[in-house]
C-alpha cells in the first residue's frame, strides 16, 4: 500500500514540478528518491538488492549511451540550418509560394515526412525547429505553438501508423509475429482521422490566440538574420533529403545506427553546400553541443525516474493488474499499454513492458495478431506524452526554449486527446465492424 501511494504521489509531484518549470536535474532524482523510500529500496549500492543510486544512474547513463551521438548530430544539423540561413531560405520560399496561411501545414508535413522516413522523433524536432521558427516569425504566429506543431507532425498520425519505421511500430513484431504493415487499411483510416482532426484543432487554437492579441515575440537569443544574403532554398532541402534518404535506405540493415549515418551525412552535406553562408561556425558548434547536452540530460533524468519506478512492487502489481483486465481483449490491451506508457513516460517503454505479458495470453485466446499489433502501437502513443515525457521535455524546453505553462496545453490536446480518439476509432473498427 505504501509503495503504491508513494509511486502515485511521486509521479504527480514530478508532473507538477515539471509544469512549474523546476529543473529536471533536481526534480526527477528527488521524486525517484521518494519512490525509493516508499518502496523500501536501498539508497546506496548493495550487492544483494537493487538500490537507488545504481538503479537511477543505470537508467540515466543507459539512455545517454544509446542516444548521445544522435542528439549531438541532430543538434548540429538544426543549428547549421539556422546559422547558415538555410532554414530562413526554405521558410521564405514556402511563404512566398503558398502564402502565410500554410506556414503551420508546412511544418506539420515536414515533421511527418521525416518521421515516416525513419528519422527519430527526437531528432525531427531538432531538424525542423529552425524552419518552424522562421515560418512562425514570417507569418507572425505565436511561437508557443511551435512545440505542439512539431509534436503533432511527429508523434501522432505518423509514429504509430502502418509502415512507419519508428520503433513504436516495430516492437510488436517481435512478440506478435506480424509485419510493420499490420492492419494497414484500418491504420490508414485512423491516421487520416488524426491528421485532419489534429490540424483543424491546431489551426483553431492558433487563430483563437491571435484573436486574443498574441503575436510572434522576437527573443534576444534568436539568430539575427537581418540584412544578410541567404542561400538558395534548395541548398537547405538537399541536406534534409540526404538525411531522409540515408535513414530510409539503411534502416533495415543498420536499425538505430542508420540514423547516426543519416544525420552525419546531413551535417556534412549542409556544411559543404552552405559553408560560405555561416555567420559564425564556431558559435554554431558550441551552441549545438551545449543544446544536445541539455536536451539529452533532461530526458535521461526522467528515464532515471522511470528506472526506479519499474523496480517497485507497486509498479509490478500495476502491470499485473493492467494485463489482466476482463472483457474485450483488444480493449484490455489498449488500457494496459496506455497506462504503463503513461507511468513510464515512454511509448516504447509501455510496449516493452506490457507485450511480453499480454501477447502470449491474448494470442492463446485467438485474438487477431495484426489487430493487436495496431491497437498496441496506437495506444502506446496516447497518454505517454504527459508533462514528464522525455520527448515533451526536450522539445518544449531544450529545443524550443518554451515553458510548460505556455506550450504544454496545445501539445497535450494534439498528442493525448487526438490519439485517444484515434484509439477509440481503431477499437471501434476492430470490435464492431
Amino acid at each position: 500500500m505504501l509503495s503504491s501511494v508513494g509511486l502515485i504521489l511521486a509521479l504527480i509531484a514530478l508532473i507538477v514540478l515539471t509544469l512549474r518549470g523546476v529543473n529536471l536535474f533536481i526534480s526527477a532524482p528527488l521524486c525517484a528518491l521518494a519512490v525509493a523510500f516508499s518502496s523500501d529500496i536501498a539508497l546506496f549500492p548493495n550487492a544483494e538488492e537493487v538500490d537507488f543510486v545504481s538503479g537511477y544512474m543505470r537508467g540515466f547513463s543507459g539512455f545517454v549511451q544509446s542516444w548521445f551521438l544522435m542528439f549531438l548530430l541532430g543538434s548540429l544539423f538544426g543549428k547549421f540550418m539556422e546559422n547558415t540561413g538555410a532554414a530562413d531560405a526554405i521558410a521564405g520560399s514556402i511563404v512566398s509560394k503558398l502564402g502565410m496561411k500554410y506556414a503551420v501545414l508546412a511544418v506539420v508535413l515536414s515533421c511527418a515526412v521525416l518521421t515516416y522516413g525513419g528519422v527519430s522523433v527526437f531528432i525531427v524536432a531538432f531538424s525542423v525547429y529552425p524552419m518552424a521558427l522562421s515560418l512562425f516569425k514570417d507569418a507572425n504566429l505565436p511561437r508557443r505553438f511551435i512545440p505542439a506543431t512539431l509534436a503533432f507532425g511527429s508523434v501522432t498520425f505518423t509514429m504509430t501508423s502502418a509502415g512507419s519505421p519508428e520503433i513504436q511500430n516495430w516492437i510488436p513484431i517481435k512478440y506478435l509475429n506480424t509485419s510493420p504493415y499490420a492492419a494497414w487499411q484500418e491504420s490508414l483510416m485512423v491516421a487520416v482521422f488524426m491528421a485532419v482532426l489534429g490540424y483543424l484543432l491546431l489551426t483553431w487554437m492558433i487563430r483563437r490566440a491571435q484573436a486574443n492579441g498574441e503575436v510572434f515575440e522576437v527573443r534576444a537569443d534568436d539568430e539575427q538574420c537581418a540584412a544578410r544574403t541567404l542561400p538558395h532554398p534548395i541548398t537547405g532541402l538537399l541536406p534534409l533529403l540526404v538525411v531522409l534518404g540515408l535513414s530510409f535506405s539503411l534502416h533495415d540493415t543498420l536499425q538505430q545506427s542508420a540514423l547516426m549515418v543519416a544525420l552525419l551525412g546531413g551535417v556534412l552535406s549542409l556544411y559543404i553546400i552552405n559553408f560560405k553562408f555561416f555567420l559564425n561556425i564556431s558559435d554554431a558548434i558550441n551552441s549545438a553541443t551545449t543544446g544536445a547536452l541539455v536536451a539529452i540530460g533532461n530526458t535521461a533524468a526522467v528515464v532515471g525516474f522511470g528506472a526506479i519506478a519499474k523496480e517497485t512492487s507497486a509498479f509490478q502489481e500495476a502491470v499485473a493488474l493492467m494485463t489482466q483486465i476482463p472483457g474485450n481483449e483488444l480493449l484490455g490491451a489498449a488500457i494496459a499499454v496506455s497506462v504503463i506508457a503513461g507511468l513510464t513516460g515512454s511509448a516504447s517503454g509501455g510496449q516493452a513492458i506490457a507485450l511480453p505479458l499480454v501477447a502470449p495470453h491474448y494470442l492463446d485466446l485467438g485474438v487477431n495478431n495484426s489487430e493487436l499489433h495496431r491497437v498496441v502501437a496506437i495506444s502506446s502513443g496516447a497518454i505517454d506524452t504527459l508533462p514528464h515525457n522525455g520527448y515533451v521535455v526536450t522539445t518544449v524546453r531544450a529545443i524550443c526554449k518554451e515553458t510548460h505553462q505556455a506550450a504544454y496545453g496545445p501539445l497535450a490536446i494534439l498528442t493525448v486527446v487526438v490519439p485517444l480518439l484515434g484509439l477509440g476509432v481503431i477499437l471501434g473498427l476492430f470490435i464492431w465492424f
